[in-house]
């Protein structure tokens, strides 16, 4: 079913013939998002990974090949450490202002960071720095980082977007108006807001220059067919786009595909409280059921890598090559038949009168989730496991975890491995209440699995910090907690134009507008 949808999409969109392009400025781009508007409150975890286009933080990301680096942006210049790696201080670059006209000073990065820690706020970034036990202003542009335990990562937590202290109401942070009239340093401004609409403006102001793509127009276009109809009909300039359905564009006059490397994964949660995801051999049989390199192939159209832990290649050193499962039916059932799991005859496996069958979730507007889901319960299938895939909302799904499995993903801020594996696997966020319903959605606990994350995030030396990552990884496939599947590569599809300067960067789990070719949209020049 999911390939006949695609294919007639591909087919319509092959068709049709591409109209000229609306009447926009000549120096702006209309882009269409499958992601909701508004929201733009650091707070409330607004551009946390470095991508806002509103705000600026203490550092922003140097893109290239390969992982990312840091270079100053708020701060004068790149901070300074203590030798026991517990007091961070940095300098605040001199003269910036926030679009209301006021002075950045250290006062308005300390009360950032408070006001995120506060649990007035509610803000789920909270617990992502658990790690700071103060940040303090030590002068007017100086500000000092006192941390609970050395935390190596710690510039990855410096990409968040500051606010002007006297904007921070200290409410929750989801009902702050800086949600709909953020008041930032960075290179645009929010001009207007509706639900289907946003429109930006270049910051002529912009401490580091103004933006020469002077117009920027983000439309919400949520279902995937949708946005690539509007690419066709000459609406809208650029869109993000799942694997298959952006190849359609590949020999299209006009378009190019574009996609960027990820640490994006997606895979199967398994949670503990179901009776079935919990055993640890269906756990572990499912895992060598799924054909990775198949789903890569045709589900990603190629535009991927095949993931058996949350961490891939690129992080170097700290990756474990040999912790990756073969894809092997014939373990599987092997693995299956020794625990006690026997076909009936219907082909469905049972055990002392639970069948082996569970619910994989996905949200209905994400085909790409679709069709892994449908592609993961293929493979089971074939293992005698059941799995019903099944839409659900997004309000609806969080509630279900517990008990039902979703095909989920993850890679929030994969600029260090700590962030981007530890909230996925660490018992710490088994428990209920802590951190956000999809962080270890699984209800993983493996001691093994948490000493090492934890060595890993208080040491300052990188080779012992790449030989703990190597350990969590040879731990986790011993006893897998999730069926992961596939690294991303996010791919975009954009109308040809005569700007340049797009750089290719390594994606986090969040894309859309604010990623792909856009993500450094204030350096674009054009001859």
């Amino acid at each position: 079913m999911a390939v006949a949808v695609l294919a007639t999409v591909a087919a319509a969109t092959a068709c049709a013939t591409v109209p000229a392009a609306p009447p926009v400025p000549a120096d702006g781009l209309v882009l269409a998002d499958g992601f909701d508007l508004g929201g733009y409150n650091p707070i409330a975890g607004h551009g946390e990974a470095g991508e806002s286009k509103l705000y600026d933080g203490l550092l922003r990301l140097v893109g290239g090949d390969g992982m990312p680096t840091f270079e100053p942006a708020l701060a004068a210049e790149m901070p300074t450490v203590s030798d026991d790696g517990l007091h961070w201080e940095v300098t605040i670059r001199d003269g910036v202002r926030f679009t209301d006209g006021t002075t950045v000073d250290a006062e308005d990065i300390a009360a950032t960071y408070r006001a995120i820690l506060d649990p007035a706020s509610a803000s789920p970034l909270a617990t992502s720095l658990n790690m700071i036990e103060s940040v303090t202003a030590t002068g007017s542009h100086a500000v000092r980082f006192d941390l609970r335990y050395s935390y190596a990562a710690l510039p990855t937590k410096l990409l968040i977007g500051i606010v002007p202290a006297e904007r921070l109401s200290g409410g929750l942070a989801s009902e702050s108006v800086l949600n709909t009239a953020p008041v930032g340093t960075g290179p645009y401004t929010l001009v207007s807001l509706r639900p289907d609409q946003a429109v930006f403006e270049a910051n002529a102001d912009y401490w580091d220059g103004a933006p020469q793509v002077e117009h920027l127009t983000v439309v919400h276009v949520p279902d995937d067919n949708a946005r690539a109809q509007r690419l066709v009909a000459g609406e809208v300039d650029g869109a993000n786009l799942p694997p298959r359905l952006a190849a359609t564009f590949t020999d299209r006059p006009g378009f190019e595909v574009a996609s960027n490397t990820s640490a994006d994964w997606r895979g199967v949660s398994l949670p503990a409280g179901n009776p079935v995801t919990a055993d640890p051999a269906i756990r572990a049989a499912l895992n060598r059921a799924v054909d990775r390199q198949s789903i890569v192939d045709h589900v990603l159209a190629g535009y991927g890598r095949p993931a058996s832990t949350p961490l891939p290649e690129v992080y170097g050193a700290a990756y474990e090559p040999t912790a990756a499962f073969d894809f092997d039916p014939a373990a599987a059932e092997q693995i299956l038949d020794a625990a006690g799991w026997i076909r009936s005859a219907d082909g469905v496996r049972e055990k002392a009168g639970v069948r082996a069958e569970f619910t994989v979730m996905y949200f209905p507007e994400d085909t790409l989730r679709r069709d892994l889901a449908q592609a993961f319960a293929t493979d089971a299938d074939r293992i005698g496991v059941r799995v019903s895939v099944q839409p659900v909302d997004r309000a609806s799904l969080p509630d279900r975890l517990p008990v039902d499995a979703g095909l989920l993903g993850g890679g929030d801020l994969p600029y260090d491995p700590d962030p981007q594996i530890y909230s996925t696997l660490h018992s710490s966020y088994a428990q209920p209440g802590v951190g956000s319903p999809y962080d270890n959605a699984s209800g993983y606990v493996n001691p093994v699995v948490d000493a090492a994350l934890d060595a890993a995030r208080r040491t300052t030396d990188p080779d012992e910090r790449a030989a703990h990552y190597r350990s969590v990884q040879s731990a986790y496939v011993a006893d897998p907690g999730y069926v992961m599947l596939v690294f991303l590569d996010h791919t975009y599809v954009f109308r040809d134009t005569d700007y340049a300067g797009s750089t290719p960067i390594l994606e986090p789990h969040s894309h859309g507008a604010s990623w792909g070719p856009w993500w450094n949209l204030r350096e674009w020049t054009r001859p």
